[in-house]
């Protein structure tokens, strides 16, 4: 076993099937997908590593999507946690943007009755409403951030630093590891704290990140190409889909070496399902992808001191993470916190 304390979660976006076709229909999704996460038991029962669910309103209120989720965390514990698609989340008034709609211009008043809708289904399927949260497409500008706590949760994970999306909210130069934040109104000093917890992505080389960004607002023009060629050149990062697993190993080194304390993995469980994504268009390709999955976990327990937890765990008493705000880095437009 390795010397280098590392907590590692890896969170699920558990929803229907259908979104990489970039349909964005109210009913009628598949989700024959949510059966595929048997697949991943062994990452509780091998090594030591829960699953945080984060589910998204078809799933919670389809009965035998539920029946199985329950099944699951019966049988190896984790965690239950809430994941946004406002597309078929309701209430659905008419709006005058095409789905999937922005949180940038969504109403807030709306986009936290969303929120509520979810936490009725979760309550209603688990008991107790979620703690941890996603929200769909990444899409969570600091406006709608401000409505989680409210909406009872503690946790978020919406933030994919380094990642740039034209027209989406700047989380480029948030931090990788979990931090805190009051995403209220700045002048707001008691507004209910939230604990950030991006997925692990790194930059390959120290100090990179600001460079870029200031090369960015220095020629606008060429922002879109700038911060995105970085993403695809010059980061490095765990999700297995997204990366090869030379690459993962790199990143968690990296992070490590550097401070890190927490790594977040994610995946979507449509990527469990043969032709559910474009990555995996049948079942040889998915039990590659398994097998990556099981070869990383291993690696990871070889290497590092891991302490297998969920998002929700991650806000208790047993972690302290820093405080941090976007005002600590003036070139960022203020999404990640």
């Amino acid at each position: 076993m390795g010397t280098k304390p590392l907590a590692v979660v890896i969170s699920l976006d558990v929803e229907e099937e259908g979104l990489f076709s970039g349909s964005y229909p109210r009913e009628g999704a598949g989700l024959s997908n949510i059966v595929e996460l048997k697949r991943l038991e062994f990452l509780p029962a091998e090594f030591g590593l829960p699953l945080t669910c984060l589910c998204d309103y078809p799933v919670l209120t389809h009965g035998p999507s539920r029946d199985l989720l329950a099944g699951l965390i019966a049988r190896q514990g984790g965690e239950l946690g809430a994941h946004l698609h406002p597309w078929n989340t309701p209430p659905f008034p008419d709006l005058p943007w095409p789905e999937p709609v922005s949180t940038a211009v969504m109403p807030t008043d709306l986009f936290r009755a969303k929120l509520d809708s979810l936490q009725a289904a979760m309550r209603d399927f688990a008991g107790q409403p979620a703690v941890s949260f996603r929200m769909g497409r990444w899409n969570l500008f600091r406006r709608a951030m401000a409505e989680l706590p409210g909406a009872g949760f503690r946790v978020d994970s919406s933030v994919a630093p380094l990642r740039h999306v034209p027209g989406g909210p700047d989380h480029f130069l948030a931090p990788c590891d979990p931090y805190w934040v009051r995403p209220g109104a700045p002048e707001d000093r008691g507004a209910p704290s939230l604990l950030e917890v991006p997925t692990t992505q790194v930059p390959l080389v120290p100090g990179s990140p600001g460079l870029a960004w200031a090369l960015a607002g220095r020629l606008p023009a060429w922002r879109d190409a700038l911060l995105g060629g970085f993403m695809k050149t010059l980061v490095l990062g765990v999700n297995p889909v997204w990366m090869p697993e030379a690459t993962m190993r790199l990143a968690a080194l990296a992070h490590v070496r550097r401070g890190g304390r927490a790594l977040t993995l994610f995946w979507h469980s449509s990527e469990l399902l043969p032709g559910g994504s474009p990555h995996f268009p049948d079942r040889a390709a998915v039990d590659a992808f398994v097998a990556k999955v099981r070869r990383f976990a291993g690696w990871l327990r070889r290497t590092f001191d891991v302490s297998g937890t969920t998002l929700g765990e991650l806000a208790g008493p047993g972690f302290s993470w820093p405080a941090c705000s976007p005002e600590s880095r003036r070139n960022s437009t203020r999404d990640w916190g």
